[in-house]
């Protein structure tokens, strides 16, 4: 009875660290980019081309997890304890080899995923400093993934602020030495922020393990090392099976928007580097709405495993109102400060005029992802990840083939891609929606 009364306050207490801790990190990528965008608009452009398909890949590993954090959320429900810590245990020991040759691939097949792209000559090379510089990460994204998922599913996400303090606020000072070469460091530009990335990365994975050892009596879904140690794979072989279509998701998802970047070079050099930037503004924004997501995932799979319907509804409505009301902040904000937020990230006047259009465009695009971001992890609490994946199918194939329509028949340029794009996030909210209305348990 008490999670039936107060299920708002915990998606709060929930919701709130994860967004304090994506914000931190979202504001240190876009100092970041500041950073880089002021000293060469190039620079804009080979970190979108870069940093695309990698969080492709990224996100898998984070997808893959997810069938973990459902399995997990359904035996706290049920209050079965033991079987949640099984299925952690598992996760945290097997999620490691995907990760290991990620980083391997992206040390070594880089350029060609770049001559894929259609990354040009002058983009290329920046393209493949970072990516290798920064490669390394892949290695400590298994047990990051793992860990995150124990934190969410004990409802224990606090140390994450501090967590995304120390990767942002390191990560700002090294970006700052390393790319201008200040207090007698090289001056290394866009391999500089691939550095400095790179080790507040590991700094934060650090800290993460000291919290998981200092403070285990937080964390009641955390396996002790001996459970680990002798965890069998049938359990994490279970949470694949249902993380596999959330990854097949996810990657369609970047498949998509890397396919949109590949048209944008086709307009220009400049186009990948604009859409960006545009991108980036939506993102803060988006964090906050995927961490009000995150928090429902975590209490619908709860409200699924104890069966009680009427909860897992009014969670899902609640968390649909929160994000409604972030993307109407954010439409308010960018109409009346159009250019003063564009110009964070450029000094060149004729860019920020383009791009104008662009930013209220994704600012309204927020109601149609807020749904599917919201809704959509609420059917997944639910157990069906099979059906966002389908929906997905949908998207990439009519995002990608209507932007292609928008920019070489229609001769729309840029403005033909982020009509494309709202017009998808729009029809998958719809489909979402129908089929949350239609969950019965």
């Amino acid at each position: 009875m008490l999670f039936k009364t107060d299920y708002k306050n915990r998606l709060f207490k929930l919701f709130v660290p994860i967004m304090l801790s994506n914000l931190i990190s979202q504001i240190q990528m876009l100092i970041d980019r500041i950073f880089l965008g002021r000293m060469n608009n190039l620079y804009m452009s080979a970190v979108g081309n870069a940093t695309a398909p990698m969080w492709t890949t990224m996100s898998c590993i984070f997808s893959l997890s997810m069938g973990a954090s459902i399995l997990i959320s359904h035996s706290v429900g049920e209050k079965d304890l033991d079987k949640a810590k099984e299925y952690a245990a598992s996760m945290i020991k097997f999620h490691n080899v995907v990760p290991v040759l990620l980083f391997l691939f992206w040390m070594f097949a880089s350029p060609l995923v770049f001559t894929l792209m259609g990354v040009s000559e002058n983009v290329m090379g920046l393209c493949v400093s970072y990516t290798r510089i920064y490669s390394p990460v892949f290695l400590i994204l298994g047990l990051g993934a793992s860990y995150g998922v124990v934190f969410q599913t004990s409802n224990y996400t606090k140390p994450l602020v501090w967590y995304g303090l120390i990767r942002s606020l390191l990560n700002i000072v090294l970006d700052y030495l390393l790319i201008f070469g200040k207090f007698g460091c090289p001056r290394m530009e866009i391999r500089g922020a691939a550095l400095g990335t790179a080790i507040a990365e590991y700094a934060g994975a650090f800290y993460l393990l000291y919290v998981t050892i200092a403070k285990r009596d937080k964390f009641f879904t955390s396996p002790g090392l001996k459970m680990i140690v002798h965890s069998r794979i049938t359990p994490y072989l279970r949470s694949i099976k249902l993380g596999v279509p959330t990854a097949c998701e996810d990657l369609l998802w970047n498949v998509g928007n890397l396919c949109i970047i590949r048209i944008l070079n086709t307009i220009n050099e400049m186009a990948a580097g604009i859409y960006t930037m545009v991108f980036t503004i939506e993102i803060i924004f988006v964090v906050v709405i995927g961490a009000i997501g995150s928090g429902t995932m975590t209490l619908t799979g709860e409200a699924t495993g104890a069966k009680d319907h009427t909860l897992y509804r009014n969670i899902v409505k609640t968390s649909v109102k929160w994000a409604f009301l972030v993307a109407a902040f954010a439409l308010i904000f960018v109409s009346i400060f159009p250019r003063l937020t564009l110009g964070i990230f450029t000094k060149d006047q004729s860019v920020i005029d383009m791009s104008v259009i662009f930013v209220i465009l994704v600012a309204v695009n927020l109601f149609g992802k807020s749904t599917n971001i919201v809704v959509g992890n609420g059917i997944r609490g639910y157990g069906d990840t099979k059906w966002m994946m389908l929906t997905q199918v949908m998207g990439t194939v009519g995002v990608v083939g209507l932007a292609g329509l928008c920019v070489f028949v229609f001769k729309m340029g840029m403005l033909g891609v982020f009509v494309a794009v709202l017009c998808d996030e729009a029809a998958r909210a719809l489909i979402n929606f129908i089929r949350f209305q239609r969950i019965k348990f």
